[in-house]
């Protein structure tokens, strides 16, 4: 029973309270960039939690039984991104096949998965809690919910401003979604008296 709530803790943390976008500030670009329609938020926001899920897996296995014992752990941050690279690539190859109109929807957004600092940033910092397999693949988990919660919300709050007229001319577009992004990370803090 302790151990199921500690994996509870760890993805409640993961998605709310330590968020990778709205606290840690990681994996911007396709956060702003992708959060203008939901349905492209929605698959973006999967296919996130796909690849940091899986990376979070394959990461854990390559340093415990690859980089620790053959002491090369200074090659870990390549290797890392080589994983998370070959997922994206899969990632991208599956909604290509089963979906075309969510991979154009997602336009350059679903190859800089790849390049996304919250995907590294995740598995890095998997890396360095020395979590074990299953807390490792949790906090993906947790980590990529977390990511599609936020993106879903800033898309439902961005496409509710484009219906109106209330924000002036010079902040529409990139400058009233920064100010939301701010004022979302203020409430994402008030989930730190949870844990």
């Amino acid at each position: 029973m302790v151990f199921f709530t500690k994996l509870f803790i760890i993805f409640l943390s993961a998605a709310l309270v330590n968020n990778y976008v709205l606290n840690r500030f990681l994996g911007i670009c396709p956060f702003i960039g992708v959060s203008k329609n939901s349905s492209a938020a929605f698959g973006m926001g999967m296919a996130v939690i796909f690849v940091m899920t899986i990376a979070s897996m394959t990461a854990w296995v390559i340093q415990h039984y690859l980089l620790i014992p053959f002491d090369v752990m200074f090659l870990r941050t390549i290797t890392f991104i080589l994983v998370i690279a070959t997922l994206v690539q899969f990632v991208e190859m599956v909604i290509t096949k089963i979906s075309p109109a969510l991979q154009q929807a997602l336009g350059i957004f679903l190859p800089l998965i790849t390049t996304n600092c919250a995907v590294l940033g995740l598995v890095t910092i998997n890396s360095d809690s020395n979590l074990g397999f299953i807390e490792s693949v949790v906090n993906g988990l947790g980590a990529g919910v977390g990511f599609t919660i936020a993106l879903l919300l800033m898309s439902a709050i961005r496409e509710r401003l484009d219906l109106t007229d209330g924000a002036p001319e010079c902040m529409k577009g990139v400058p009233i979604a920064f100010i939301i992004a701010g004022l979302m990370s203020l409430a994402f803090m008030g989930f730190t008296c949870l844990i």
